[in-house]
This record gives C-alpha cells, structure tokens and sequence, in this order.
C-alpha cells in the first residue's frame, strides 16, 4: 500500500474532488490519499509542472501522484503515467504536466493507461472527467497494488513525453540570467529557474548587494540593488532581498511583504530576471 496524492485544478467549490477520492476509495479503502493542491489556476500546465518538482522528490518510492491540469480533456492526447528516478509515479494527461520532473528530476520509464482495463467501470461514455474516470482510478490500483506498472500499460519511450517550451539558466560574463518560473503563492515571493550553484559562480557572498533586473518581453519593469541574504532576518521589514528557496533556487522577495503585487510581476517564460553583484550601496 503505498501514499496516493492528488492535485488538480478543480478547486473546491463543487464535488469534483469529492468524486475522485470516492472512486479510489472504492478501489480500496485502506489507502491514504493526501492533497498536493487543488488550486492550481484553470487549464495551468506549467504551474502543475512546477508543482509537481517542488513536492515528489520529498514522498518516499512507490508513491502515486495524480495530476490532473488537461484543457484537452477527450482529445488525442495521451493518458500517462512516469516513474521518476526516485521511484514515484506521476498518472496524468501526456500534455507538459511532466516537463519539471523530466527536466529536474528525471524520468527511467513511461507507460501509456490501457483504458480497456484501467478505467472505471461504467464510464465508457464519459469523455470530459478523465481525472475521475481514468486517473483516479489507475492511480488507486496502482497505489494499492491491484496492479504493477506493468499493468498500466504499453511502454512508450521517455522522450516521446511531450515538454511544455523550458529555458535554463545562464551565466554569462559576470551575470546570471533565467525566467520566474513560479510564485510562492501565499507570500508572493519570486522563485526563478536560477540554480544557487550557477549564482555562487559570480562569487557572490551573504551580504553583498545584487543588482536585480527583471523584465517582460525585453521591457524592464523592475530594476534595483538588494541584500543577497541568508534569511529574512537578514533585512528589515518590507525590505526586498535575494535569497536562496527552499528547492534550492535563487528567490526574491519583500520581507512580511507581497513581492509580485508591489511590482506587479508575473511567471513564464515571458518574464526575465538578471542578477549580477552590484557595485552600488543601494
């Protein structure tokens, strides 16, 4: 028996959630499901990605994450499920939602979902809750052991995955450069695609000034010196300051402040941020 985790964008404002844990109870009722997020934003691959990157690597080998983010729902695309070098499973649309994991974490196989097995009976007409009828339902078997990976499905290659476009970080001449990737929702700090490792190599030091840059379609909309601090207690209250997240990635933030609605800064690829150690007090 091994921990089931869904995430979705339904929200919770209706039974859609309600209805896939009833369906993988009713494969088996022992099982533990636990929440990712439901509240990824409508038809959201990339922040579905992202999420997935942020949580799987921390659940032990053998858990089963059910992604469902599938504005082509009852489309050719096809029903998944990866097994990461970690040993967890991802079931979700083969739309980008693994673009992260296949990036990041990497990805030792895939399989297609045999529907003529692994669907709920009963739901063979139902075209358009997919996350109910064929992703619950195969992540419940799988979590509870009713069947192997092998029983998903078909192998398909692992580079047959489809990715969502995705830019790595640079360094270039003395300056790092990579996109926001996402925001930390609650507090509205930045996090960037900017590995700490790549930073450390402009020899940057806890303390020193970093000249940030952050830009949305070649058009600057922000553009400042801050502290590169080791916590927020290294700055004052409603300070901003670089820091490095908790995945290991270069962040901004205002300390108790909302970074991304002071300045009205979004995520993807259209949003640049350059850092590079600053020679100015402020």
């Amino acid at each position: 028996m091994n921990p089931l985790i869904f995430q979705s964008d339904f929200g919770r404002a209706d039974g859609a959630v309600s209805a896939m844990y009833g369906v993988a109870y009713s494969v088996c009722r022992d099982l533990k499901i636990s929440d990712l997020t439901h509240e990824i934003p409508q038809y959201d691959i990339w922040e579905a990605s992202y999420r997935l990157i942020q949580t799987v690597s921390y659940w032990p080998e053998g858990a089963v994450f059910v992604s469902v983010v599938d504005p082509g729902v009852g489309s050719t695309r096809r029903s998944i499920v990866a097994r990461t070098e970690g040993g967890q499973y991802v079931v979700t649309p083969d739309n980008g939602t693994l673009t992260h994991i296949k990036k990041l974490c990497g990805i030792t196989e895939a399989r297609v979902i045999d529907e003529t097995v692994n669907r709920l009976p009963g739901s063979g007409e139902s075209y358009t809750f997919h996350g109910r009828d064929i992703y619950a339902y195969t992540g419940a078997r799988l979590a509870s052991g009713i069947i192997d990976f092998e029983g998903v499905g078909p192998q398909v290659p692992v580079d047959s995955v489809v990715e969502i476009p995705f830019e790595p970080a640079r360094l270039q001449e003395n300056e790092v450069s990579g996109t926001i990737d996402v925001l930390d929702v609650r507090f509205g700090s930045l996090w960037t695609n900017i590995p700490r490792k790549l930073f450390l190599q402009m020899g940057v030091a806890h303390g020193d000034r970093i000249e940030v840059i952050i830009e949305k379609r070649g058009h600057t909309v922000y553009r400042t010196s801050l502290i590169y601090a080791h916590s927020f207690a290294d700055a004052f209250i409603g300070e901003a300051l670089v820091y490095v997240n908790s995945l290991d990635f270069m962040a901004v933030a205002i300390n108790q402040g909302n970074f991304a609605r002071a300045y009205n800064v979004g995520t993807g690829l259209s949003w640049r941020i350059t850092m590079r150690k600053s020679t100015l007090n402020r």
